[in-house]
């Protein structure tokens, strides 16, 4: 008679080994060299989705951006699934992402590409978030036309239930919205036809058509990874949502090195690998997009460090360094300000007591008469109109917040400097609405929570 399973009995030192071989198989399987197969094998996929719907392609960033090679990349969408989790469904006023209008208006939709982990058909993201957001928008941009405003979710994935309670909160985020003071009419100029999401997945029949849609711009929520049930040893290799968490194996690999060295990466040993992804991103030459300043209000640019072009007299630079330094340092001359406020969230948390000092000197340099700027050449001081430049490290997050804090404190509803704005005027209603106009000039713009307390502490006291 055989043995059944259940009567097998091993000592403890055994099933301690089963857990340790059980554990080096999982990790194993989510070997960087499977990672990149994955992320490959989804790409594909991909590929095939941007070719049968003749549609522009959008990563959901920062996990989409695996799944596009970069020169089929037209845009990136910032639509965060913690705002679909359920009993969320939150309509961010800080992520509008109102950049990808103009390329759903001009080709009659997109295809956004996001992922999300094992077991899960589609991420909130996709399956929340994104429906929010164009419900949101018909609401606003075409408030006279009722049959534009349903809300579309995917049956399969939200329920009945959920959707009744998300379309509930429809009326305050429109409320939201409106808050902001956006110009709508920029954007009905955008926007004929009101926006409604489509969903697919690996389980879709993909059938070419490059149909132009008569009442609706289609945003296609496209997963780009097929769903895994059970775990991923069953799978040979396969990952899903394989680009997702990147800080727990990438190395500080990035799409864009990926991609640039794709063949040689999926090449490589196992063993092999972790030096050569060291190798590339140690030598990878920065993206000039990145460096190039970003104009987010009239006189106001942001950048990253370090500082590479020579500075004109007609630009006020602030440097904001990781090194803490002694405040009394900060100014090197009339038209350079090196702040050092320390790393991280004690960067963030320093900013509170640096930005009057930024405040001061920008309005020293902007109450400048131009005929006394260090410079000997008036007649391009004349010429030139202010600016001010801001940089950090990245040039999204620290950089961003002084920005905000300068706009506010020392401009008016124009962007134009106004020395006489009360500090008593500011509130969280007016913070959030520059900050809107900063994150759709800046979408790629990052502001921690950290620096935006920080920003609120020196605005509202």
């Amino acid at each position: 008679m055989a043995t059944l399973t259940s009567e097998l009995i091993f000592s403890p030192q055994a099933n301690h080994n089963f857990s340790r071989i059980l554990s080096d198989l999982k990790r194993s399987n989510l070997s960087i060299t499977n990672r990149l197969r994955s992320i490959r094998e989804d790409a594909d996929f991909i590929s095939d989705v941007a070719a049968a719907f003749s549609r522009p392609l959008i990563a959901n960033e920062r996990c989409g951006s695996w799944y596009i090679p970069p020169e089929k990349k037209v845009g990136s969408a910032y639509f965060k699934s913690t705002d679909g989790h359920t009993g969320q469904w939150r309509f961010s006023t800080r992520r509008l992402n109102l950049n990808l209008l103009g390329i759903i208006g001009e080709n009659d939709g997109c295809i956004i590409v996001d992922s999300t982990r094992r077991g899960k058909r589609m991420p909130d993201a996709l399956s929340k978030t994104i429906p929010i957001w164009c419900c949101v928008l018909n609401h606003v941009i075409f408030p006279e036309t009722p049959a534009f405003h349903e809300l579309y979710t995917p049956p399969n994935t939200v329920s009945q239930s959920e959707h009744a309670q998300i379309e509930s909160r429809i009326s305050e985020h429109v409320d939201s919205l409106k808050a902001l003071d956006i110009n709508v009419d920029a954007l009905r100029q955008q926007l004929k036809k009101p926006l409604r999401p489509v969903w697919v997945t690996q389980e879709s029949q993909l059938i070419p058509t490059d149909e132009i849609f008569d009442d609706f711009h289609p945003v296609i929520c496209c997963t780009s990874s097929r769903r895994v049930l059970g775990g991923e040893m069953s799978e040979g290799g396969y990952i899903q949502g394989a680009g997702d968490d990147t800080e727990n194996w990438a190395l500080g690999l990035t799409p864009p090195v990926f991609w640039r060295h794709a063949d040689t990466l999926l090449s490589t040993s196992e063993t092999d690998l972790p030096d050569l992804v060291r190798s590339l991103v140690s030598n990878q030459v920065a993206d000039i997009n990145t460096l190039s300043p970003k104009q987010v209000a009239p006189c106001l640019f942001v950048s990253c460090l370090p500082l590479t072009n020579p500075s004109s007299p007609s630009i006020c630079t602030i440097a904001i360094y990781s090194k803490t330094t002694d405040p009394e340092s900060w100014v090197k001359s009339p038209l350079l300000m090196e702040v050092g406020v320390g790393k991280h969230k004690l960067a963030s948390r320093n900013l509170r007591l640096a930005l009057p000092r930024i405040s001061a000197f920008v309005r020293q340099y902007l109450s400048r008469p131009p005929n006394s700027s260090p410079s000997d050449d008036a007649d391009t001081r004349a010429s030139e109109p202010k600016q001010i430049l801001i940089s950090c490290e990245t040039g999204r997050d620290i950089s961003v917040g002084v920005a905000l804090a300068l706009l506010c404190h020392d401009f008016d509803g124009q962007g134009d400097f106004n020395p006489q704005i009360l500090s008593s005027s500011h509130n969280k209603s007016d913070i959030r609405v520059k900050l809107s106009r900063i994150m759709t000039k800046f979408p790629e713009a990052n502001p921690s929570r950290t620096t935006l307390q920080s920003v609120n502490s020196f605005l509202m006291g």
